[in-house]
C-alpha cells in the first residue's frame, strides 16, 4: 500500500517569527543546525531563532529599540507587534545558544512565563536597543510551516555568558560569513548572508532611515523588494 502524504494548504496563513544575527569581530556569525525532527528545514545549518510568543508582547521591556529599528519594525506590524519580534529573537537566542542579549536590571523582573522567567533570574533585562533590523522574508506557500521573518542583528560583544544550546540548533559554532555559503543552508539564509555582508561592509549597522530587504516568492523565485 501507497504512504499518502499529507496535503499542505497552499495558503497556509505565515505566522510571526524573529532570527537573530550575532556578529563576531565583523567576520563570523553564530550559526547551528536545525535538529531532524524538525519539520521545517531540518538538518540546515540557520542562525537562532523562532516564532513569536504570547508572552513576548507581554513581559516587561525596560529597554526599548532604537526609534530608526522601531520605525522600520513598525511598517509591517503594529508597535506591540514590532517589540514582541524582537524579544522573540532575544527569548529564543537565549534558548537556543544560550547566551544573553541583556543588561542588568535595577529591579527584579517577575513574570509566570516559562520561557521568560529562567531569562529574568539571570538578574538582566532584554537589550533591544542594540538590535538592528536588516532584513525580512515570508516562507514561500505549499511548506509544512510558513513564517513571516524578521531578521535581526547583533554585535556579539553585546551578548553574555556561553554558547550553550537546548539542542534544537546542533553544532553551534561561529562560521566566517566568506565561508558560510559552503555550509548546508536554506536559500533564504544564502540570502540574508549576503545582506549582512554588504551592511557590514558599507558600514551600516546602525544606518538611519532607508529601506530594508522584503523576500517574497513568485513562481518559486525569490522576489527582493523594498520593507
Amino acid at each position: 500500500m501507497t504512504e499518502q502524504k499529507p496535503v499542505v494548504p497552499y495558503k497556509l496563513k505565515p505566522k510571526d517569527a524573529a532570527t537573530l544575527l550575532i556578529v563576531r569581530g565583523g567576520e563570523e556569525v553564530l550559526m547551528g543546525v536545525r535538529s531532524a525532527r524538525h519539520a521545517f528545514m531540518p538538518n540546515k545549518y540557520v542562525f537562532p531563532g523562532g516564532r513569536v510568543d504570547r508572552a513576548d508582547g507581554r513581559v516587561p521591556r525596560p529597554v526599548d529599540l532604537r526609534p530608526d529599528v522601531a520605525e522600520k519594525l513598525e511598517r509591517g506590524a503594529s508597535p506591540l507587534r514590532a517589540r514582541a519580534l524582537a524579544m522573540a529573537a532575544v527569548r529564543e537566542t537565549f534558548e537556543e545558544a544560550g547566551m544573553v542579549l541583556g543588561v542588568q536590571g535595577t529591579e527584579a523582573v517577575r513574570t509566570s512565563s516559562p520561557h521568560w522567567k529562567p531569562f529574568f533570574e539571570r538578574g538582566f533585562v532584554p537589550a533591544l536597543d542594540r538590535l538592528d533590523y536588516v532584513a525580512r522574508a515570508i516562507t514561500p506557500p505549499g511548506r509544512p510551516r510558513r513564517f513571516d521573518t524578521r531578521f535581526l542583528m547583533v554585535d556579539a560583544d553585546h551578548l553574555q555568558g556561553d554558547i550553550f544550546g537546548n539542542g534544537e540548533l546542533l553544532d553551534l559554532k561561529w562560521v566566517k560569513l566568506k565561508d558560510a555559503q559552503a555550509l548546508d543552508l536554506p536559500n533564504i539564509t544564502r540570502l540574508i548572508i549576503e545582506i549582512a555582508r554588504r551592511r557590514i561592509a558599507d558600514g551600516e549597522h546602525r544606518i538611519e532611515g532607508g529601506t530594508i530587504p522584503f523576500v517574497r516568492t513568485l513562481n518559486r523565485r525569490h522576489i527582493i523588494g523594498d520593507h
